[in-house]
């Protein structure tokens, strides 16, 4: 049941970083439910093709796929001209796209560590940027929010590398709420706590034993974990004009797990260097099975 009009979203031009699989997929195709239009950027083409054919259930021009490196800010900056030049400027951008994995901290190489930080990091912020002085430049309103995790206020051992990068983004949301407020540009975040989805569910729990750290469902107050429903409707309130004047927040929806004291992956200081390299087997085995095509 949803507690919004079907068109509490009419006329909203939303990016969606990420989409093409997981939350952002999800909660696409609630957007699009609520009337919204939705370009899904992600970096396998014929992944985002069927979330969009999926999401737009036979309708035309709800759903534009596109393979987009958010890493990339001249990839950004080209795609981000051809959404305004094709379909009209973005009304909103979600921050969804994301790279985590499990490891101690001591063992990960340069490289392991940029894959996650320029992902969540530095594509979030070119993401924005490209939106944000195009709304500058043609003196509209817009709306950014971002996916990020309790761990910007508590950190969390073991994936490191996300939780400083998810940091940042909640520092950007604050610093540009208050740079930007005079444009009419709104920035806040949204910290969920654990919602299951394929893929993501799996990276998070190194061992096969049961959930582990932030996915023990039951170290949440609400004795469960969240639903892709759940953070739609709190995305489709964020992004709708029913709530103007909240900027610069980042919203938690934990069910009480930051409050509670188990929302990080502390409880993973008992594994052994055996259980390590059986976690890194599993993790790379999983990677393999959904290596992504090139982006643009």
């Amino acid at each position: 049941m949803s507690i919004f009009s079907p068109d509490v979203l009419a006329g909203k031009r939303i990016l969606i970083t990420g989409g093409g699989t997981g939350l952002g997929r999800g909660v696409a195709a609630r957007l699009v439910a609520h009337g919204a239009e939705v370009h899904l950027w992600g970096r396998r083409e014929a992944v985002l093709a069927e979330a969009a054919a999926e999401i737009s259930g036979g309708r035309a021009g709800v759903a534009h796929p596109r393979a987009v490196n958010v890493r990339d800010a001249e990839a950004v900056e080209a795609a981000v001209d051809q959404i305004w030049q094709r379909h009209g400027p973005l009304t909103g951008v979600l921050n969804n796209a994301a790279a985590n994995f499990i490891a101690p901290t001591a063992t990960l190489s340069p490289r392991a560590f940029d894959a996650v930080v320029s992902t969540v990091m530095t594509g979030s912020f070119n993401t924005t940027l490209a939106a944000g002085k195009r709304w500058i430049a043609d003196g509209l309103p817009g709306t950014v929010l971002s996916n990020l995790t309790t761990w910007v206020w508590s950190g969390s051992a073991f994936v490191v590398p996300s939780a400083m990068a998810k940091a940042a983004v909640h520092a950007m949301t604050m610093s540009l709420a208050v740079e930007w407020g005079r444009y009419g540009i709104r920035l806040n975040a949204l910290a969920p706590g654990p919602i299951p989805t394929d893929y993501a569910w799996e990276m998070l729990n190194p061992t096969d034993k049961s959930s582990v750290g932030a996915t023990q469902a039951d170290q949440i107050p609400l004795g469960r974990t969240g639903t892709i429903e759940e953070l739609a409707n709190l995305t489709i309130f964020a992004f709708s004009d029913a709530c103007n004047y909240l900027t610069g927040e980042t919203i938690a929806m934990d069910g009480g797990q930051r409050l509670a004291g188990p929302n990080t992956f502390a409880g993973l200081s008992s594994m052994t260097d055996a259980d390590w390299a059986a976690a890194r087997d599993r993790s790379q085995a999983a990677s393999a099975a959904t290596k992504p095509a090139r982006s643009v």
